[in-house]
């Protein structure tokens, strides 16, 4: 028999606003809890930072947004829409007609979405959820919330909560072993950074390797003096990057010096002027009251069945967006496909006892390959199967194959740090 629930979706991002969307397909009561005064979520360029830069201070000003002025999409157009609703095509539309626009285009994208499948009509602005806990049932949830006109905190019970928070507002910061709080030089963790020109003429380091690091490399080295990367990774070969007049790899920070020195494992060492952390982000839910039910360990949110539902109080809670290194967009959709439709019963979930298998079996193969406990949401690989799995469960044909081919494609490039960036304008999206 066909189920309607009363359903919390917390956030109005990219993913709360299809879940949003999925769930009214399904039938279901909908209410959108969203902090800020428009959708988006971490789309909305935000020039304010963080006013501790490295995140130490737990009363800083927290800023949610953390895109910088120049980023534009790492993936193209033909991947960056849902099924239905695809990306618009450069062409036919007025506004940034490149094929990896920036985020003006992708939040036009957002808005046009949210208005036209009718989410918009149920997001709560300005109302951000301080407390979510269950109540004496699996299926009463009780979400707390308020707004900055109003302290006093509102209360509402639902029959199931979707998280769609996001991840890219508290972030990791790796620790320097050796010095760095005596260290003179100025620190920022990417989320703060917005445009290179406070770096012109500075020796800067950045730590990370991933497509955050490899971007503000490029973009600082056109006005800094030196930019020095600094990474875990064995696969680097230490010094200057092909191609590049100011750019120099490393193995990771050993330690620093109140002189402002910088000593690297390989053994090399420099004065430097500056340290940008690109060493991503934590998944953080300060709402979720959940005791053991769901916890964060070394940034694995588990235990989740498929990295959706909690087993203990599945399905009446769930999470939409945790996978990442997988062509996203899509993901959600499907993700939030497959929620509404369980919720609405016309999709059965195993047996506790079976999806708690499940997740003991994925850890267990992690351990085998030695994928760190901090990689569990990355899909990579095994994008294809996932998203094909999911694909199955709502009744949707396959993802094309062309899709996973383009995404491998680029995530070469992306990560090549012997690439200027310039494959987002030299790429053929038609071939």
């Amino acid at each position: 028999m066909s189920r309607a629930c009363k359903v919390a979706v917390i956030g109005a991002g990219v993913s709360g606003l299809v879940a949003g969307r999925e769930l009214l397909r399904e039938g279901h009561q909908v209410v959108v809890f969203e902090k800020a005064d428009r959708v988006g979520g971490t789309w909305v360029y935000d020039p304010r930072t963080d006013s501790d830069p490295v995140g130490l201070d737990p009363f800083r000003r927290v800023v949610h947004g953390s895109l910088y002025a120049s980023l534009r999409t790492n993936l193209p157009r033909p991947l960056m829409g849902f099924r239905d609703y695809p990306f618009p095509d450069p062409s036919k539309t007025p506004g940034d007609r490149r094929a990896f626009p920036g985020p003006e285009e992708v939040l036009r994208f957002i808005e046009a979405f949210a208005r036209d499948s009718g989410v918009l009509e149920v997001v709560r602005f300005r109302a951000e959820v301080v407390r979510v806990a269950m109540g004496r049932r699996n299926d009463e949830w009780m979400v707390e919330w308020q707004t900055e006109a109003e302290a006093e905190k509102k209360k509402e019970e639902f029959e199931a909560v979707v998280v769609c928070n996001g991840h890219h507002t508290e972030f990791r910061r790796l620790q320097v072993s050796v010095g760095i709080d005596r260290w003179p030089g100025k620190q920022v963790h990417s989320h703060n950074y917005r445009v290179p020109e406070p770096f012109r003429d500075q020796i800067v380091v950045i730590i990370g390797m991933g497509a955050s690091a490899c971007d503000i490399s490029k973009e600082i080295s056109k006005v800094a003096k030196e930019v020095h990367l600094a990474s875990r990774s064995t696969d680097i070969e230490a010094g200057k990057l092909d191609g590049h007049i100011n750019i120099w790899q490393h193995s990771m920070v050993d330690s620093v010096h109140e002189d402002g020195k910088v000593d690297f494992v390989d053994g090399s060492s420099l004065i430097a002027d500056a340290i940008i952390y690109c060493t991503g982000y934590k998944y953080n839910f300060p709402f979720l009251e959940m005791d053991d039910t769901v916890n964060i360990d070394d940034n694995r949110v588990g235990p989740l069945y498929k990295h959706v539902f909690p087993p203990r109080v599945a399905p009446w809670l769930s999470f939409v967006g945790l996978p990442y290194k997988t062509i996203i967009f899509r993901m959600l959709e499907l993700q939030s496909k497959w929620i509404a439709q369980v919720l609405s019963n016309k999709i059965a979930l195993p047996p506790e006892e079976d999806m708690i298998t499940s997740v003991n079996n994925l850890y267990l193969q992690m351990e085998e390959t030695g994928k760190p406990k901090h990689h569990t949401h990355s899909l990579g690989a095994d994008k294809a199967e996932y998203m094909n799995y999911l694909a199955a469960e709502v009744g949707e044909p396959p993802i094309e194959e062309w899709r996973f081919q383009m995404y491998d494609t680029l995530l070469e490039r992306i990560y090549s740090h012997h690439d200027d960036g310039g494959y987002r304008d030299e790429w053929d999206v038609d071939h």
